[in-house]
């Protein structure tokens, strides 16, 4: 059996080391993802850059272009989710790219018209935020369709991977371009990545059955909630849902004060900005290249527990910024720990979440997951605006921290039972 195992392990490992090995199909999908990936760091906060710097806003109009943006957007998306799973997913992914990239389009032409508003930031921003809530739930099911289960730890770690990777190449780049162009010509360059990764995905091609409906076809109020059901009848699902959400939540929440902060106060140019989140990612395209070894190691249920522990200890460190060279050390040497931890945390998670949802429920489930996401993000960021206003940013930062320790308490102590059955190995040609 020792042998069998030690030829499984060591097929992966070829397997790994050949490209080709996920077949062409999810090569469209890797390129597709990364193209689009790319895009959204070049742009990386070009939308708080456009507040602040073209519409005169301050902090609390910034955290309410996140927030609204993704509250109303995370509301429009629900019943999305039940109607897109008994439907093709290759065509949802390319309807949601187009509509990135069409929403987004409105911007540089309102601005280069000289009519452009906060208001339109925020209606984009919902338009976007809906569109990507559906195309990750729709992702998640299509992949697990493409790939066998053995596969998809590998494939999530190589989207990880092109994520941080587009990390490290994209905010510095964004920051140059809006150095000498300004912020709305990385949203032209995000536009124009969603539609390139519609042809890519496009390009995937090879026949996809359609999922089979339930006996019911028309959909009821009650089906907007089956996500959420699954997730919370799930007993290890349930406090991984809990501690994901509240940790982006609280993560993301504070990084509207920190552009404030480092952009207002302390004088930080857009490129150093870009830089303090830019270099930090290598630790992440590490992380993600770790994830696989970690978990054949020391198990799926261990790795989770001690990543998510110890992403959760470093983000308190940015209540410490101060101006100048050590301050931007600070920041890239925090991010540093923090992406690290994420880029193993994240391919686990995200292959542990697939593996313990039923085919049929995919869409559902994870729409409900970046539903309630997206809202508590938005709740959160609101709130920590209004933090920021009459306590000042960094004593708001330095709180979210704080919170942030606690948030490994809602991990799970104890591995997952069982799976659901395991379902015939999809085609990858």
């Amino acid at each position: 059996m020792s042998g069998m195992r030690s030829g499984h392990r060591l097929g992966h490992l070829r397997g790994d080391l050949r490209g080709h090995r996920l077949g062409r199909r999810f090569g469209w999908l890797w390129g597709a993802y990364g193209t689009s990936a790319l895009g959204t760091w070049l742009a990386f906060g070009a939308f708080p850059l456009i507040a602040i710097r073209v519409l005169h806003a301050g902090p609390a109009e910034v955290a309410a272009l996140s927030s609204v943006g993704s509250a109303v957007g995370a509301a429009a998306a629900v019943p999305l989710g039940p109607w897109v799973e008994f439907r093709r997913k290759r065509p949802v992914l390319i309807a949601m790219d187009l509509v990135r990239f069409a929403a987004l389009l409105t911007i540089p032409t309102a601005f280069a018209l000289g009519v452009l508003t906060f208001l339109q930031l925020l209606l984009v921003s919902v338009v976007v935020a809906a569109a990507d809530i559906t195309f990750r739930a729709a992702s998640g099911a299509y992949l697990k369709t493409l790939l066998p289960a053995e596969d998809l730890l590998v494939a999530n770690a190589r989207f990880e991977s092109t994520a941080w990777t587009t990390t490290i190449i994209g905010p510095p780049l964004g920051g140059a371009a809006i150095g000498l162009l300004g912020p709305v010509a990385t949203v032209v360059a995000d536009a124009v990545s969603y539609l390139l990764s519609a042809l890519g995905i496009r390009a995937t091609g090879g026949h996809e059955p359609r999922p089979e409906r339930r006996e019911a076809a028309r959909m009821r109020a009650g089906d907007l909630l089956d996500g959420w059901r699954y997730i919370l009848a799930d007993a290890t699902l349930r406090p991984l849902f809990f501690n994901t959400t509240l940790f982006n939540g609280l993560v993301m929440a504070a990084q509207p004060l920190l552009a404030v902060l480092m952009l207002g106060r302390l004088g930080f140019t857009p490129w150093q900005y870009g830089l303090a989140f830019a270099a930090p990612s290598i630790g992440g395209l590490l992380g993600s290249r770790l994830a696989r070894p970690l978990v054949t190691r020391y198990g799926q249920h261990q790795v989770l527990v001690v990543a998510g522990t110890l992403r959760a200890l470093w983000p308190i460190g940015l209540a410490f910024l101060g101006p100048g060279t050590g301050g931007l050390l600070l920041v890239i040497g925090v991010e540093l720990g923090l992406i690290f931890s994420c880029g193993v945390f994240n391919p686990v998670y995200t292959t542990y979440r697939l593996e313990r949802t039923a085919t049929d429920q995919v869409t559902r489930t994870l729409t409900a997951w970046a539903v309630t996401t997206k809202a508590s993000t938005a709740l959160l960021t609101a709130v920590w605006g209004v933090l920021g206003s009459l306590l000042g940013p960094r004593t708001a930062i330095g709180l979210a921290g704080v919170l942030l320790l606690a948030t490994p308490l809602l991990l799970s102590r104890r591995a997952a039972a069982h799976l659901p059955e395991s379902e015939p190995a999809p085609n990858r040609t």
